[in-house]
């Protein structure tokens, strides 16, 4: 019998730069969270979160907020990216280049741009990506650059967050016969 742990995105080595990572989640956004987003960070602008002033703007309807348009892409590629990380480090290059409406559905992919090892840090190396989201449509809604200190495989039987049941290892036996 053998124990899996659970898939966890991948250690420093497994990145290679020019590789493609495309994440494995849309998501597509609703009202709820375009205007609890926007409240819970005290942005203000009626643009998120009142129909009626949005619909004489030039956008004519509810333009999500793009701090959440970032947040839910950097989530996104979590799996691929930084599920590893012992830190982000830098989020550089931020552009937004459609807007993102309730209702659209957002897909990220990201490209490694570079890599190397941490002078300061022997058990981590630093990845470079770049990330963009696209809608639906396939429309290009934002980019940026991020870069993560990511741990290397030599550091991974150093972090064990899975318990040790109390009452020994799960097996097969009589009661799930």
């Amino acid at each position: 019998m053998a124990v899996h742990e659970a898939g966890q995105g991948r250690f420093y080595e497994e990145f290679t730069v020019g590789d493609v990572y495309r994440h494995p989640l849309g998501r597509t956004i609703s009202e709820a969270d375009n205007t609890w987003f926007t409240l819970l960070t005290m942005n203000t602008h009626p643009a998120h979160f009142d129909a009626n002033y949005a619909s004489k703007t030039p956008f004519g309807k509810v333009i999500v907020n793009s701090g959440l348009t970032i947040a839910m892409l950097i989530g996104q590629s979590v799996s691929d990216v930084s599920q590893r990380a012992v830190a982000n480090l830098e989020l550089t290059d931020v552009k937004l280049t459609h807007p993102v409406f309730v209702g659209d559905t957002l897909y990220g992919e990201s490209i490694c741009t570079g890599k190397r090892e941490s002078a300061s840090k022997p058990y981590a190396g630093l990845v470079n990506v770049h990330t963009r989201g696209l809608n639906a449509e396939g429309d290009e809604c934002l980019s940026f650059d991020r870069t993560v200190l990511v741990y290397k495989k030599s550091a991974a039987g150093e972090i064990h967050s899975f318990p040790e049941a109390k009452n020994g290892p799960l097996t097969l036996g009589a009661e799930s016969a």
